[in-house]
């Protein structure tokens, strides 16, 4: 395909939906092991401890390599990247869908979560980097919306649709049609010229900040997800803290004024894609509150799992109805108002989940309005915040810039439901919870799960605070009125007097 071709071309719906699937083959049916994770342990005759391991490594390799895969698509072609990612999606589908029982079995498990977590990290900052590239204007923000669906939707839908796959056909159909899926996006993407940022001259592959960057995050996932089980002021909680700390200096040191950087720090000059992407960590991170409603319903309310499960419905269904709403509101409002409701309404669905302390029916009543709620505000937040961040990247970087945005998404997620879910632990697991709540709040009815009602609380407050700094980080960073400051790379600054001194 001869350049000038290349320069006209204009993304079209078979590119688009191609696209889609592939987020969904990662968003929904990979994520599908939050909720049936116990069937597949039972079925693999495999430790629960073992496959706790295997659902979290998944979104650990995203994070870690979607910066990476999004610098690599910049350089060797984003069209090429995302083809990969179908082909890591359709292998490590097929190894967890036709694991044997048994130690093999858990081998074929581990290896298919990792490749689908390498899936997502090739293909959501290379996709997004051809929407920029493919579309523009309203058309670039409505590709925008559908790819949100799948990502946001598909997260929405995940535990019911594995509920209702695991219960009637069985999970491992769930990872076979996930490659037949894999298969039909890879069909619709290939013929699509390839887009790849400006040659650099002089550009060598950034080896040395991918590895200080790997190890920095390795560290602080393991440290997140296994201290509280070790004890956090344990030798090995704290060693893992000291790694991720030596390790992450280096990284800043050795990407500092590097221009070949995997991560480029002067994009984070331009305010509005700095906002866009904290505020996305973030709201990512209150992912949790699903997690700690789940475990309040069953262990305080003695709801079954598929029972309060079906209390969520509301918030794929709002999400999927109203992100189309989110783009009217940007192209009307531009991204900061926008992006400011999704954010008071996600708190205003807190607000509803954190009366702990009332009877089980009221509670109920308040989850399912909380949970559609919940969607309703992220609708409103994804396509404004996706836009401002999409917007802002200069076009030798598209592919980096969006992979930092996708990984604060999963990052965001993966911290969040770590940091909810050792609160809601180290309280639930105390007989005596919080004493000292019980003289501020009164309690209702059963006396014998308080517990876990007063962990469910606090676990919720510290989401409220995460709420909030995305709230302050909005309205310090995004400007007001539809026009958002368009980026473009300064130029390279002067080396230092001193090693990692800033320009």
């Amino acid at each position: 395909m001869s350049q000038p071709a290349v320069e006209t071309y204009r993304g079209n719906d078979r590119l688009l939906y191609g696209i889609i699937l592939g987020v969904l083959a990662f968003w929904l049916f990979a994520q599908t092991t939050l909720n049936i994770a116990p069937d597949m342990a039972s079925d693999l005759l495999l430790e629960q401890s073992f496959m706790n391991i295997a659902v979290s490594i998944t979104a650990l390799f995203s994070g870690i390599f979607i910066v990476v895969m999004g610098g690599l698509a910049d350089r060797i072609g984003r069209v090429k990247i995302v083809m990969l990612g179908f082909i890591f999606s359709i292998v490590g589908s097929l190894l967890v869908g036709l694991a044997p029982s048994g130690t093999l079995g858990g081998t074929f498990l581990m290896l298919g979560r990792i490749c689908q977590g390498l899936s997502g990290a090739f293909i959501m900052p290379a996709s997004l980097a051809l929407v920029k590239a493919y579309w523009e204007g309203t058309e670039r923000q409505r590709a925008i919306s559908l790819w949100s669906m799948g990502s946001w939707g598909g997260s929405g839908f995940a535990a019911l649709f594995g509920g209702l796959m695991a219960q009637n056909v069985g999970w491992r159909w769930i990872f076979v049609i996930a490659a037949l899926v894999s298969l039909v996006g890879m069909l619709m993407v290939r013929g699509t010229p390839e887009s790849k940022a400006p040659p650099k001259e002089g550009y060598k592959f950034d080896l040395l900040g991918v590895l200080t960057f790997m190890v920095a995050m390795v560290a602080l996932q393991i440290f997140a997800t296994q201290g509280g089980a070790w004890g956090w002021t344990s030798f090995a909680s704290l060693g893992l803290l000291v790694v991720a700390v030596i390790f992450g200096i280096a990284f800043f040191r050795i990407e500092n004024h590097n221009p070949n950087a995997f991560v480029q720090f002067r994009l984070f000059r331009n305010l509005t894609y700095t906002g866009a992407t904290i505020s996305n960590l973030l709201l990512n991170a209150t992912a949790g509150i699903i997690m700690v409603a789940m475990l309040v319903l069953q262990q305080g309310g003695a709801m079954t799992a598929q029972k309060a499960g079906l209390l969520t419905v509301g918030y794929a269904i709002t999400i999927l109805a109203f992100i189309r709403i989110g783009e009217k509101l940007l192209q009307r409002h531009g991204p900061r108002k926008p992006m400011l409701w999704g954010s008071y309404i996600v708190g205003l669905s807190l607000a509803l989940l954190m009366p702990t302390n009332l009877m089980l029916r009221t509670y109920t009543v308040l989850a399912v309005i909380a949970f559609a709620l919940f969607g309703l505000g992220l609708a409103f937040y994804a396509t404004p915040s996706t836009d401002a961040a999409l917007s802002n990247l200069p076009e030798d970087q598209a592919g980096a810039g969006a992979g930092i945005y996708k990984m604060a998404s999963s990052l965001g997620a993966s911290f969040g439901v770590a940091i909810s879910a050792t609160i809601y632990t180290a309280i639930a697991g105390n007989p005596d919870g919080v004493e000292w709540i019980e003289g501020v709040i009164t309690f209702a009815g059963n006396q014998e799960n308080l517990a876990a009602r007063e962990a469910a609380f606090f676990a919720l407050l510290a989401n409220v605070v995460m709420v909030a700094a995305a709230i302050l980080s909005i309205l310090i960073t995004v400007p007001k009125g539809k026009a958002v400051e368009r980026a473009s790379m300064p130029p390279e600054p002067a080396a230092p007097d001193k090693p990692g001194e800033l320009a």
